[in-house]
């Protein structure tokens, strides 16, 4: 049980600022790859799928430590497992620049992800600082750390033309880096007040697995697997896609990558107040609708046309212009960033006594969609040979959540409105 008597306000944001801080520096690491990933892809002569694997690996390691690092959490406390757990990865990330094949770079990359379980162990310290009636806005800021992807889009790729070019000199800074936020938040925090020295019971483990059995964690993880897989994919294969399918130099990938990343972290926390005020259901909607609108435009591929004209043929070409792209991943990273928080403010009122559980099952799933994206990016983009093949991808996975949504909820006000049952003969055998 939580006490929070003995709490004052500047406990409180000590506690948030420190582990956004350290989640902010964790999501950096975490997604280093986007940008080093393209020299190591010309270094080994690999092509788009292994890129993909290789940009995914990290995503994967943090997604499956989440549970295990949430258990260590409730046991021992944030403070000593997200001080660990940096520390570790840095070390990952110090021995990732003595790997020479494409094989040691896997591995090395899988010890790396570890920086994203960071997630796990900061959601579970910062609300235990906060009553439940602020955790919502506490936690909404704390996942505004996402904003570690496009601090390495934007300063990697500067970072890395002022080291020479050399991308294990970026890695040591990363690892440097990280090793003394570690350090610096294991000084400046507190042990959480779930905690006094003894060591918490975790629930079992099977237990906690028990949401699984409701259709309705696996119709949340969907959504979380495009708003935040998908946003985490993109953040690593933009600058890949804007190299590739534009012909832009590093720098200026890693640039207007960022321009996507930052809005799909910093507005999180707006998210959350829209959801409070609206309903998460009706952010939901306005995240599908606008995003699958975009992916769709986004997913034209370039294209040459002739027209048999009464003089002759006409030939023109239609293509994304760079600026209406750009400024079409904006607006997917804005719209990615509020249904995010409006997935975690489902989970509440419909587990409340399992808010711990299935929101880790829905951010597991999720952050698979960061590991399984790339892979897929890459590997249409060897069979398809098309560049937009990657959003035509997420139109369909949007469309599927959003028509799932859309009977689910039907259904539901078909339950509590019976007499409109007659209107909605196709319901009957939808499951939510």
């Amino acid at each position: 049980m939580k006490n929070l008597e003995n709490v004052s306000r500047g406990d409180q944001i000590r506690a948030l600022t420190t582990s956004t801080l350290a989640f902010t520096v964790c999501f950096a690491v975490w997604t280093i790859f986007s940008i080093i990933g393209i020299k190591i892809k010309a270094e080994l002569g690999l092509s788009d799928t292994q890129f993909g694997l290789l940009v995914a690996t990290p995503i994967l390691t943090g997604s499956l430590s989440r549970i295990f690092l949430g258990i260590w959490t409730d046991q021992y406390g944030g403070r000593i497992v997200y001080t660990l757990q940096m520390l570790t990865s840095a070390l990952a990330a110090f021995f990732l620049t003595y790997a020479s094949t494409y094989e040691m770079y896997l591995i090395g990359a899988l010890g790396l992800g570890l920086a994203g379980g960071s997630f796990a162990v900061g959601i579970a310290y910062v609300s235990s600082w906060y009553p439940d009636e602020k955790q919502g806005t506490a936690l909404g800021i704390f996942g505004a750390g996402n904003v570690g992807a496009a601090v390495t889009n934007f300063g990697a790729p500067i970072l890395l033309v002022s080291l020479g070019g050399e991308w294990r000199s970026v890695v040591y800074v990363y690892a440097a880096v990280l090793a003394a936020t570690a350090v610096l938040f294991f000084l400046f925090s507190k042990t959480d007040p779930t905690h006094s020295g003894e060591k918490q019971k975790a629930r079992p483990f099977m237990e906690q697995l028990k949401p699984l059995k409701h259709l309705i964690v696996w119709r949340f993880s969907l959504y979380y697997f495009f708003v935040f897989g998908a946003y985490v994919a993109l953040a690593l294969w933009l600058p890949r896609y804007y190299v590739g399918a534009y012909g832009l130099e590093l720098g200026t990938a890693g640039m207007l990558a960022a321009a996507y990343a930052l809005p799909g972290a910093v507005f999180r926390a707006l998210g959350g107040w829209l959801s409070d005020k609206f309903g998460a259901r009706a952010i939901m909607y306005w995240t599908f609708i606008v995003t699958l609108i975009c992916s769709i435009i986004m997913s034209y591929p370039a294209t040459d046309y002739t027209v048999a004209g009464i003089n002759g043929p006409i030939e023109f070409n239609i293509t994304i212009p760079l600026w209406l792209f750009v400024t079409m991943t904006i607006i997917l990273g804005f719209f990615m960033s509020l249904g995010k928080a409006a997935v975690y403010k489902h989970i509440p009122h419909y587990f409340p006594e399992n808010v711990g559980s299935v929101g880790g099952i829905v951010g597991l799933i999720g952050g698979l969609g960061g590991f399984i994206l790339p892979i897929t990016f890459g590997v249409m983009n060897d069979h398809i040979g098309v560049w937009t093949s990657c959003f035509m991808l997420l139109s369909v996975i949007i469309a599927v959540s959003l028509i799932w949504m859309h009977f689910a909820i039907l259904r539901a006000e078909k339950k509590s409105l019976p007499e409109k049952s007659k209107y909605l003969p196709e319901l009957e055998n939808i499951n939510n």
